[in-house]
């Protein structure tokens, strides 16, 4: 595997080295040396799954707040998203800063989203399907998430957008964040 480092020092991009023959494939997607190695997160706690059925929808910016905050991998296995990451840790140099990266089935690669980042991503075609591994479990009083249309933040989605759920249209914006 390839670990890049994107212009958030702390976000990674994931690509596999698959070895193909006349069969298909096989790539090497985790391995627990080399994200130690890395000095990532080893421990998967949690899976989920998502698909999203059309073009131009928005799902995100969603993070976990203290004092189980979430580390995610996340990987396209359907379709092609444009995803984002956003640093929310109040303090952090690079607070409110964006990087994207395009995530698609073919190209296997996978973001790693490290805890005080929120995440989020707009599906490029129909009928994407993401998956994704978390640090810690889920907790309800302690999901939060940013606005996706916040102009402190300016993120440049590349496709109207036409789909997105109440409640990611009433997250509130950077200004707006308590933890």
């Amino acid at each position: 595997m390839k670990f890049t480092r994107t212009s958030l020092a702390e976000v990674l991009i994931i690509e596999p080295e698959p070895k193909r023959d006349d069969r298909g494939f096989l790539a090497r997607t985790y391995c627990e040396r080399e994200f130690e190695a890395h000095e990532l997160n080893t421990r998967w706690v949690q899976q989920n799954h998502t698909k999203t059925c059309s073009a131009g929808t928005i799902r995100g910016l969603h993070y976990q707040a203290l004092p189980c905050p979430e580390i995610k991998l996340v990987r396209c296995l359907a379709g092609r998203v444009f995803d984002v990451v956003v640093d929310v840790r109040a303090g952090s140099p690079t607070f409110g800063r964006w990087v994207s990266c395009e995530l698609s089935s073919e190209s296997m690669h996978a973001l790693y989203v490290p805890a005080g980042f929120a995440h989020g991503f707009q599906c490029l075609e129909d009928d994407c399907e993401l998956f994704y591994l978390m640090s810690d479990y889920y907790d309800p009083d302690l999901a939060r998430g940013l606005r996706w249309d916040d102009s402190d933040v300016a993120i440049a989605w590349p496709l109207p957008v036409k789909g997105m759920s109440d409640r990611d249209r009433s997250l509130p914006l950077l200004g707006q964040l308590s933890d």
